[in-house]
This record gives C-alpha cells, structure tokens and sequence, in this order.
C-alpha cells in the first residue's frame, strides 16, 4: 500500500512538472530547491485545472498530508516573486483517531472532524471563536461539503512549535486548518479573498523527496443494511 501511495505521489509530480508552458502570472516564479520546483509545478497545474475559479492567482497555499504535523506542512508559494514559506497546520481529529501526528483518514462527511482533500477557494475573513479566521469553498467532490461543515483555516495554540516541542506533534482540530497565532496573519493577509489552497497527500520533504508515510483511506459513511435499519458506528467516524 505504501508503495502504490508513493507511485502515485510521484506520477502526481511527474504530470505537474510536465504540463504545459505556464501563462505569463507565473513567468517570474524561480523556485531555489528541489521541494520549491514541485510544489511549484503542483501549483500551477492546479491553477490551470481550475481556471475562472480562482479569482487571485499571484498566491497559492499547498498543504501536504502526507508529512507528519511535527512539519511544517502548509506552504505558502509566490506565483510571481518564486519564493515559497511554509508553517505548521493541523489535520483533524477524525483523520487522525489515535493521535499519532500522521493523517490516517480523509472525510467529506459532516461530523467526522475530518480532513478533506482538494481544492479551496479562499474567502475573505470574519471574527468567530478563534478570533479572524477565513472561509472556504470546496471546489472538488470529496470537499465540496466545506463550507457546510464549517471548515474553515483559523489560528490556534494547539498548532503552534511549542505543542511541537513539547509533545513531538500539533494538536488536532475538528477538520479546519488551524495555524499558530501569528502565523496565521500571514495567511489571512496573503490568501484570502479568492486564492487557492489545496490539500492533498504528496509526502514531499525539505529535499524534494517522497517520503514514506502510512497507509491512508478515505472515510465512508455506514449504508442500511435494509430500508428499516440503519446502523452506525464509531459515532463522528463514519
């Protein structure tokens, strides 16, 4: 299983640094690493995939499951300056069940405290329990469900490099991308307002390497057995 997830990681790659000549919003972008060309390329031809549905494109974040979230695992790429930043973010709880740092499970479902992978397209922000924070539209099927189940990108203590320090992990949110306070101004002045972000389970360490990570699944709400019976288990993990 790992080996087939690694496969497809690479073949991911693989398509984004051979599509096609980017438009002229990407000619200034020089990446300084191996990491920074992927990420670039994954950048662009999700861009490209997207078209008009993306309102802004001089910014994209890419977060990326499949590190561990000791990581910093959303970065942040300037299509036109080239230079790229990255932080720690959170996965959720339902996508990380027995609290190992690595996301186990994707979910669309609401309920699940789970993350979801594919394309968002940013909004601007508003003040809710955690302050600012900033909402989301899924643009693809197995997200499409964000702005419903509230998942939102918002600041917190618990996805800060203290909680790295301290326990060798972040803390787990309920499905939203949670960054450090401080951290997350950066997002909020840089992303918002109908910018990409796309999470998604590359595996792509600091030297533009795949690496190993465990098996993940995808999380399925239970079907009735029959028209009179529906039984559900493991409430909020479907």
């Amino acid at each position: 299983m790992a080996s087939r997830r690694k496969f497809l990681a690479a073949g991911l790659l693989a398509a984004g640094v051979a599509s096609a000549s980017p438009p002229r919003v990407f000619a200034a972008a020089r990446a300084a690493s191996g990491r920074d060309e992927k990420l670039h390329a994954i950048a662009r031809r999700q861009l490209e995939r997207l078209g008009d549905e993306i309102w802004l494109k001089d910014m994209v974040a890419i977060v990326d499951f499949g590190l561990h979230s000791r990581e910093k695992r959303i970065h942040f790429i300037d299509m036109e300056a080239g230079n790229v930043r990255s932080f720690h973010v959170t996965h959720g709880q339902g996508s990380d069940p027995d609290n190992t740092g690595w996301l186990e499970g994707w979910s669309n479902v609401p309920n699940s405290l789970a993350s979801s992978r594919g394309a968002y397209r940013t909004r601007n922000w508003y003040v809710g329990k955690y302050g600012k924070s900033m909402r989301l539209d899924g643009l693809d099927p197995s997200n499409d469900n964000a702005l419903s189940r509230a998942i939102v990108m918002h600041q917190a203590d618990y996805a800060s490099s203290q909680v790295v320090d301290k326990y060798g992990k972040l803390g787990r949110s309920n499905g939203c991308f949670a960054m450090a306070p401080g951290e997350f101004d950066y997002a909020l002045e840089r992303l918002h307002n109908g910018r990409l972000l796309f999470a998604e389970s590359l595996g792509i360490d600091a030297k533009g390497e795949i690496v190993e990570t465990p098996p993940q699944y995808d999380l399925m709400p239970l079907q009735p057995e029959n028209p009179d019976t529906f039984q559900r288990t493991n409430p909020g993990v479907y």
